[in-house]
């Protein structure tokens, strides 16, 4: 973890007490952040990571300042870049949080917001040769809202479907929505390959609208939106995840169903051209 964050403009040491008991962030998880990968190159998607961040803001009803927009968080974010003196690739965390309140009586509707760093060891978007080895999770259910694409601070399905897979010594917990259909997984998106087409979960089913996931949409032009029972991913051909951080990520097995490299290899590496 970084020696410094940044609190709402202010550098302090990382270990700095930020919020009280009375915090709605803290209380009910009101608030929302980002994943973000910083290089030396820049900061990847960085556009798309801020169109989603700004879209929950409106639809959680925050009050957002005038000058709280993409430019000053890309300054924000530098100015801790240079104070922790990162270099090569960085993952960068932004929380949004409202202040203090109860349910009904918020001090205020304003954003506070905590940016923090943590150095990767590497980075690389290359294959990974080792598949994933994936389960599904069905102990906490993700709702499908008009909320559910944002990456909210009350994260606990994916917390739990976290726990689960280590658990179990998996490599990440596939997570369903009401209906009993794979949504997404703990910290990814799902693509899967079926008679030679590529699918994703449509947003309705309940995941997070991925970076990853928009890019590839918008710049494929052939990937689809559908639903995905379990049944239908046991029938794929191929499945992969994707994030901003890991970009995409080959899934050997999820249970007893095992997907062959060479039928995952036949999508990869036109996907690989969009990064």
């Amino acid at each position: 973890m970084s020696s410094f964050i940044n609190f709402n403009g202010d550098l302090l040491a990382a270990d700095t007490p930020i919020v009280g008991a009375a915090n709605r962030g803290l209380r009910y998880g009101d608030g929302l952040f980002e994943t973000i990968l910083w290089t030396e190159g820049g900061m990847p998607y960085f556009e798309l990571h801020l169109n989603r961040l700004f879209e929950g803001l409106q639809a959680f009803h925050y009050t957002i300042p005038a000058h709280f927009d993409a430019h000053y968080l890309e300054q924000q974010i530098n100015r801790l870049i240079r104070k922790n003196k990162c270099s090569g690739a960085v993952r960068i965390r932004l929380s949004v949080f409202r202040g203090d309140g109860g349910v009904y009586d918020p001090v205020n509707l304003n954003p506070n917001w905590v940016i923090e760093t943590y150095p990767m060891a590497s980075h690389t978007i290359e294959l990974n040769e080792n598949g994933l080895i994936a389960g599904i999770y069905s102990g906490a259910i993700k709702a499908a809202d008009a909320f559910s694409q944002y990456k909210s601070a009350n994260y606990q399905p994916y917390l739990l479907a976290a726990f689960h897979a280590k658990q179990q010594k998996l490599n990440e917990a596939l997570v369903l929505n009401q209906w009993g259909r794979i949504c997404d997984a703990s910290i990814a998106n799902v693509f899967w390959v079926e008679s030679g087409r590529v699918y994703t979960p449509a947003l309705s089913e309940g995941g997070i609208a991925g970076v990853m996931r928009a890019h590839l949409i918008k710049h494929s032009g052939t990937i689809e939106e559908e639903i995905l029972p379990v049944e239908r991913l046991m029938n794929a051909e191929a499945v992969f995840l994707t994030n901003a951080v890991r970009g995409i990520r080959w899934v050997k097995q999820v249970g007893d169903r095992e997907y062959a490299l060479n039928d995952f290899l036949k999508y990869y590496y036109k996907l690989k051209l969009l990064l």
